[in-house]
């Protein structure tokens, strides 16, 4: 038997308590929520703090689940040879407690955004319509799917579960 292989990531947005969410400034894909892929042995929450605090330099807690999302489209890392498999990421939304701006190997920027200046700065789509699943959250976990033939280009289901 061959078992499939997957990504499992995860992305948080992250609250400051005056309004304002948390975007880093991503070497390769502008600016985007805190997040990344989940090591081995790591449950969600506790790499979705590690990612946040190694890209901005912010220590959180973990507030809720808001989306879970499927890339199902396979398509090329960065270096245009690599086959990238289908993705998982879990959305959560998160406290900040403390911690200082800074950057990291994978981010050249941080800051504090307004809630509603965050969609002015996100280009590309499949992190706007993430973002849009926090704006829109009823309580009820997003379910989105989408694919990503090459990063311009994004077609989204979206469904919402209990």
């Amino acid at each position: 038997m061959t078992f499939p292989t997957h990504i499992v990531s995860a992305g948080g947005i992250v609250e400051d308590g005056s309004g304002n969410i948390l975007l880093v400034k991503a070497k390769d894909d502008g600016w985007v929520f805190p997040g990344g892929i989940i090591e081995v042995g790591e449950n969600l929450m506790n790499g979705v703090i590690r990612e946040i605090k190694e890209e901005s330099g912010i220590d959180t807690t973990v507030s809720h689940l808001i989306n879970i999302v499927s890339n199902t489209g396979l398509h090329k890392w960065y270096d245009g040879v690599t086959d990238v498999p289908t993705k998982i990421m879990f959305d959560f939304v998160c406290k900040a407690e403390g911690g200082e701006l800074t950057t990291s190997d994978e981010t050249s920027d941080s800051r504090w955004v307004p809630k509603d200046g965050v969609l002015e700065l996100l280009t590309l789509p499949f992190i706007r319509i993430r973002y849009e699943g926090y704006l829109n959250f009823n309580g009820s976990v997003n379910y989105m799917e989408y694919t990503t033939p090459i990063p311009s280009e994004c077609h989204v289901k979206v469904q919402r579960h209990v």
